[in-house]
């Protein structure tokens, strides 16, 4: 067995990091992304010199002009990326558009009317699937797309759909088949947010700052041809784009954050006297360092396992559940002890710890809550194992 990252891996990984200290980090003195995207006089000048050190859209498969870098390769590079606040919470741009992966089982014609406009930085899209009363359970989901010839019509709800003010189109995950419902019922949408019957009802802010939408769907007719894959695939779709969601912008997100918090944590502690010694010579401040690196450490080894294992074709279903719950508890851990050092002026916004304590308990519910999460795992596993 092999623990060390390959070597151009390792290459790329020093490429990010020094960007991120260089063009990102700097910019926390002057900006916080307190919103759900990054202002343009400050986004265009970054992706310009992204694109001139090679990392520029780097989730996009070669056919469509990006670097198609595997699942493990995109952890390593989140892990650097998410060690700085000065990109935002939900839509992160500075490497190139943000495509939902979905959109990349679009057929030749709507390849041409939805996928490359928004590669081209021409349109945007969200994505659409959590409701009201459905929550973490799409068994749950109410909206119903019913066939009236060539097209559907749509009625439901949506609740924090992030972008979907800015949205062009929106990835709306719709019930087709109320019989099977997650097992093949639902079917995914895509929906010209102008069209009669769309209507941004209102925005939820939340304790990231930023405040996602609530949609409402009244006999909004979509085109039959706006079907993505086919009829009854959606929530199998979506489920593969949540799964990487959940391996890499929960858990390598969380590594990142975790890394730089325990950074501060070990400088701080250094420098910082009381009572005429430092705070690194404190056993209390030593176990909080110690736990943190352990912690950190046994959560990476797992972020690294499952995308690795993700990228040979293996099932991670339940490594990736892991993941999401490991890291994102795990991150939170580290920057309560991370604050805890600094005293009162971890409590600052000069700092970066206050915003990722928001963000990680954030985290612990988007995209699957870990006791949802913990639940699903339990049941596969007590499922699959045999009785001695």
């Amino acid at each position: 067995m092999d623990f060390d990252l390959p070597e151009e891996l390792k290459i790329l990984k020093d490429t990010v990091r020094r960007f991120v200290d260089k063009e990102l980090i700097p910019l926390e003195r002057e900006y916080r992304p307190e919103g759900e995207e990054m202002p343009e006089h400050i986004l265009k000048p970054l992706q310009e010199k992204a694109k001139a050190v090679g990392l520029w859209m780097l989730d996009v498969p070669q056919e469509y002009g990006g670097a198609e870098l595997d699942l493990l390769t995109r952890c390593v590079i989140s892990e650097e990326l998410f060690r700085t606040v000065a990109v935002p919470f939900r839509n992160n741009e500075v490497f190139g558009p943000e495509v939902r992966a979905v959109l990349f089982h679009c057929n030749e014609e709507q390849k041409e009317r939805f996928l490359y406009p928004v590669l081209r930085g021409e349109k945007k899209v969200c994505f659409a699937q959590t409701e009201p009363d459905a929550g973490s359970d799409p068994a749950g989901m109410r909206t119903r797309a019913i066939r009236d010839g060539d097209h559907y019509l749509l009625n439901g709800t949506k609740r924090f759909i992030t972008g979907a003010g800015r949205a062009d189109y929106a990835q709306v995950m719709a019930v087709t088949d109320a019989e099977k419902r997650a097992r093949g019922g639902i079917t995914c949408l895509i929906v010209d947010m102008k069209s009669p019957g769309v209507i941004l009802d209102r925005q939820w802010p939340t304790m990231m700052g930023d405040a996602p939408w609530q949609i409402v769907f009244e006999n909004v007719k979509v085109p039959a041809a706006n079907v993505i894959g086919k009829e009854g695939e959606g929530f199998s779709l979506a489920q593969k784009w949540l799964q990487e969601g959940r391996i890499r912008g929960h858990g390598a997100r969380c590594l990142g954050i975790a890394g730089r918090a325990l950074d501060m944590m070990m400088d701080y502690s250094q420098y910082r006297v009381t009572f005429g010694r430092p705070l690194a010579d404190r056993q209390a401040v030593q176990f909080m360092v110690a736990d943190s690196a352990m912690e950190l450490h046994a959560a990476r080894l797992m972020v690294y396992e499952c995308a690795w294992r993700h990228d040979q074709g293996e099932d991670v279903r339940n490594l990736a559940y892991m993941v999401k719950i490991m890291c994102t508890e795990m991150a939170g851990r580290v920057v309560d002890r991370s604050i805890q050092v600094h005293g009162g002026v971890g409590l600052t916004k000069d700092l970066p710890l206050e915003w990722w304590y928001r963000q990680v308990r954030s985290i612990r519910i988007t995209e699957g809550a870990t006791e949802v999460l913990r639940w699903r795992l339990a049941q596969n596993l007590i499922k699959a194992h045999k009785p001695q």
